[in-house]
Parts: structure tokens; sequence; C-alpha cells
């Protein structure tokens, strides 16, 4: 059974998903962009025990986070279902380019200022 979490708040600054040590980044979606909404992102972590965490969000042109859903798999395979019925629940709302594909996210350290490629 897959599990999730719908958290109500409006955030701009607050982290969205920590990456721990061994824990590494197992997706990165986004949406195109959806005049009037924003876009919508996806991303997943895989844990030391090899469970994914994930979180969804709409993050809007002015940079407010809202409606987050966050969740945990045991497997792959769940993770790709919660990706395939996000994905159906957008297209079926807002078309073809609200579907989220593999994009590049923004990550930045606990403190502020934008985390560079190799950077831990």
């Amino acid at each position: 059974m897959i599990h999730f979490n719908f958290i109500e708040i409006f955030m701009s600054s607050i982290a969205i998903m920590d990456v721990g040590e061994g824990e590494e980044i197992a997706a990165t979606l986004m949406s195109g962009h959806l005049a009037g909404t924003g876009c919508y992102k996806f991303l997943a972590k895989k844990k030391k025990d090899g469970s994914y965490d994930w979180v969804h969000f709409v993050q809007r042109d002015s940079g407010i986070k809202e409606n987050v859903y966050t969740g945990t798999v045991k497997s792959e395979e769940q993770l790709k279902l919660v990706i395939e019925i996000m994905n159906k629940n957008l297209a079926r709302i807002f078309g073809s380019p609200a579907e989220m594909k593999p994009g590049s996210p923004s990550f930045y350290h606990p403190g502020g200022g934008e985390l560079k490629p190799g950077e831990a």
C-alpha cells in the first residue's frame, strides 16, 4: 500500500526535502510552465534502507511552494507508480504540458545560497 501526506502550507524558503549522508537523489521531475499556476515538481530520494521518500508540489511564479504532498514507498516500482498517478492527474486537469519530465531543480545549503555541483 502507498501512503502519502498532504501539507497545506505556503513556503518559499523552507527546504522541501533534505538528502542526508548515505542517501541519494532518485528522481527530479518538473512540468512545463502552466500560465496562472506555475510549475509542478516531484523530488524523490533513496534512503539507506532501500525505501524512497518523495515530495510533490506546485511552485508558483512568485517562488512560493503550495499543495505539498509527501510519502514513502518501499521500492522503485512503487515510486514509478506514484509518478504515473501524479502525471495522469496533472494531464487530466491541465493537458499534456503538465506532464512532469526529468528536470534540473536548484539545490541550496541549509543556511541559504545555492549548492554548486560537487559540493556537499
